[in-house]
């Protein structure tokens, strides 16, 4: 039986490195490779593979992340998930359960080949078992659970037909300031954030998911830059990849911080 894999992980030399190892499995076939959560999510979805190997930490969302998405949309047979890190502080007790399994980087072959006999011993049992989503549902939701307070979940509320909405980080296009408010720009429209939230504040929070500080008024979501082009006075105008096509401006002292974030 052919085992069919998804590789995401935001650093080539990791995907690289693990795509080496699977290939000389001869029953794994490596079916798609990510650089992101969002492209693991839509991986996922197209090519419905047998096992998901995620990195815990990459732009616009975690592997963990990934998981929660993939389980929500409810598909049949779920992959198996097998998580990669590099840190031992992600209560790594928690990853022990029958759905998920784990992996410390370097990766090493004889714990690969542990978690690949998991996994083939996940996909021989019968499918179909009334007790096969509710499992995987939950150990990933008491894995989730266990690992919130250390990684530090991020939310942002918004205001959203006189409800309170929770947006994970990489719903969001960018933040802007508009009469003395913030408001988050996401593929439903413009938001106004719940609470007394200020631009400092969520770019605190935002920092560690790829979001920058553009101008004073506005924060943008990396991941989510479609383009730019210089403007005038020394500014950018960055194109973002929401409906609208909306353009926020990087200012002049901002210029030389941003390129550098985008690795250029």
């Amino acid at each position: 039986m052919s085992i069919r894999a998804v590789i995401a992980d935001d650093e080539p030399p990791a995907r690289d490195e693990l795509a080496f190892m699977l290939s000389r499995c001869p029953d794994v076939e490596i079916v798609a490779q990510a650089a992101s959560a969002r492209e693991a999510v839509t991986a996922i979805r197209e090519h419905a593979p047998d096992v998901a190997f995620l990195d815990i930490e990459m732009p616009g969302g975690s592997g963990l992340d990934v998981v929660a998405e993939v389980l929500a949309e409810g598909p049949e047979r779920p992959p198996q998930f097998v998580f990669a890190t590099a840190f031992d502080h992600y209560a790594i007790r928690a990853f022990d359960a029958n759905a998920v399994d784990y992996l410390l980087k370097p990766v090493e072959e004889d714990r690969l080949a542990r978690s690949l006999a998991r996994v083939r011993g996940a996909l021989a049992a019968p499918r179909g078992l009334p007790t096969d989503r509710a499992a995987m549902d939950g150990e990933v939701l008491r894995l989730l659970e266990a690992l919130a307070p250390t990684r530090g979940l991020t939310r942002v509320a918004v205001e959203q037909g006189g409800r309170i909405a929770l947006l994970r980080p990489e719903e969001i296009v960018f933040l802007s300031t508009e009469e003395r408010r913030v408001v988050a720009h996401t593929a439903r429209g413009a938001l106004p954030c719940h609470g007394p939230a200020t631009m400092e504040t969520l770019e605190e929070r935002l920092g560690p998911h790829s979001f920058f500080r553009a101008n004073r008024g506005a924060l943008v979501n990396l991941a989510r830059v479609r383009g730019f082009s210089p403007w005038f006075n020394g500014k950018y105008a960055c194109t973002m990849d929401d409906a609208a096509g909306s353009e926020v401006t990087v200012s002049r002292g901002r210029v030389a911080a941003f390129k550098e974030h985008l690795g250029l």
